[in-house]
């Protein structure tokens, strides 16, 4: 049981206070005199960057020699073992293309000559003008108002029916 107010003890010795936990690391160091005369210089080492297997290649030409079973196409990939080839995708350690660039295209810049002239003024007004008439047309056209079947009839009266003096011969003898 734990003593009132304490916490438990672990049943472990701890060891003395000239332990030193964790790994001793063996190196020299001489303080500022040793980092500023002598530096450490660390060679890159090369990158060896291995491509993916190109197995579309492979399954084609696989086709082209006659693989139909999964074990003869296993057995082809084997035999060939084709790789992707480098694009040139730029990636972490690769090497740039010769004249390539990075960034945003810069603007071209503006005429000062069309600016001194208020060219971009009047492009706006001509603009403006163009605009002003396609809006009074379509307000023009909006505004007339639309005929129903009574406007259309007074202005295009229906023929006039002639009269017929024609009787069926049935009426023609009738009693008074």
């Amino acid at each position: 049981q734990p003593e009132l107010g304490k916490p438990t003890r672990n049943c472990y010795s701890l060891p003395g206070p000239d332990f030193t936990y964790g790994m001793y690391l063996h190196k020299r160091d001489g303080g500022v005199p040793e980092a500023i005369g002598h530096w450490d210089a660390v060679e890159a080492k090369p990158h060896v960057r291995v491509m993916p297997r190109d197995f579309v290649t492979m399954g084609r030409m696989a086709v082209g020699e006659g693989c139909t079973t999964a074990r003869e196409f296993a057995l082809y990939y084997k035999f060939k073992d084709l790789r992707c080839k480098d694009e040139g995708i730029l990636r972490y350690g690769c090497k740039i293309p010769p004249g390539m660039t990075f960034g945003r295209p810069a603007r071209p810049s503006t005429p000062f000559f069309d600016i001194m002239q208020h060219r971009y003024k009047e492009l706006w007004m001509e603009s403006q003008r163009a605009r002003t008439v396609v809006q009074h047309v379509v307000k023009k056209k909006i505004s007339d108002v639309r005929g129903n079947r009574t406007t259309f009839l007074r202005t295009h009266p229906l023929p006039v029916k002639e009269e017929s003096f024609w009787h069926p011969q049935r009426f023609e003898k009738v009693w008074p």
